[in-house]
């Protein structure tokens, strides 16, 4: 740890890492609250897995990769999101053939792309320790973009998570905001990618909410504790891993894989174990007996 911190007064790569991880976690602190509450994690996994194929694509043409990413993200959203509101017996379907033809187009591109195929691995598991100052810029830009419309839509975005009858009753229009919410998962996904790749971003994306969920009452609450687990478990992993040149992004996964099942297993425990408080006409009762 103590090699770590010297480092990270030298090196701006480690500091742009750093940098990086705490955008991302609060990409997934709000985004994964909704995912959870929702439970489209799969959605969310098939997006993620379809994104390869604008990546390839942006790179065979010599595009930035983000950029291919951000679009194939909003685009397999959408489609997949169109699919469950029009034909929804064949959602999974869609699922599932967007995940596979995402991945083995992306592949595909990034093969016939000269220099590029020792760079797949980067793709598909990460390496934050790669973040180059413009993707930061990035990375703002779309954590702003996603904190502007969650807070204009928080009231819409609740109704349709929770209840999309009732949604539909009160006159919102549920299509368009659960289109929209698609849309910032996508995002969510370009995100996170630089900081664990394409395999690892539904962990990231829906464990910190997860874990969240078992401490806190109310969907906001949730978020900022999301956010918190996230950027902590991000830094702390990008730490572990420094010393002994570990990949930043599976140790930040098997990391907060650890916390999740800790964090159930007290949870159970304490469930289990709660004494009840005696209510005050149990404390009556008692008085009387004695």
């Amino acid at each position: 740890m103590t090699q770590f911190l010297l480092a990270l007064t030298e090196h701006n790569f480690l500091q742009y890492a750093l940098v990086a991880g705490l955008l991302a976690s609060i990409g997934c602190g709000v985004m994964g609250t909704y995912v959870v509450v929702k439970r489209i994690a799969f959605i969310a996994g098939g997006i993620a897995h379809s994104v390869l194929g604008g990546m390839g694509a942006a790179i065979y043409f010599g595009f930035d990769p983000l950029t291919g990413a951000l679009g194939a993200a909003v685009l397999s959203a959408l489609l997949i999101g169109w699919v469950r509101l029009q034909l929804k017996a064949h959602e999974d379907t869609l699922i599932s053939a967007l995940w596979a033809i995402g991945m083995a187009v992306g592949i595909l591109f990034i093969t016939k792309t000269p220099g590029y195929q020792s760079d797949l691995m980067d793709l598909l598991f990460g390496n934050i320790l790669l973040v180059t100052e413009e993707s930061l810029w990035f990375m703002g830009a779309l954590d702003g973009l996603l904190l502007i419309i969650v807070g204009a839509y928080h009231r819409q975005f609740l109704a349709v998570v929770f209840d999309e009858e009732f949604a539909c009753l009160r006159g919102i229009p549920v299509a368009f905001f659960y289109l929209l919410l698609l849309v910032l998962v996508a995002i969510t996904v370009v995100l996170l990618i630089q900081v664990v790749g394409l395999i690892l971003i539904l962990a990231l994306l829906t464990l910190p909410a997860a874990i969240a969920g078992q401490y806190a009452n109310s969907l906001g609450r949730m978020m900022l504790l999301a956010t918190l687990i996230g950027g902590v478990v991000s830094i702390s992993g990008l730490a572990l891993s420094y010393e002994p040149d570990l990949p930043p992004g599976p140790t930040i996964i098997l990391l907060v894989g650890a916390l999740y099942v800790l964090s159930t297993l007290l949870t159970r425990f304490l469930t289990h174990y709660r004494i009840p408080y005696p209510t005050k006409r149990q404390k009556r009762g008692t008085s009387r007996d004695e």
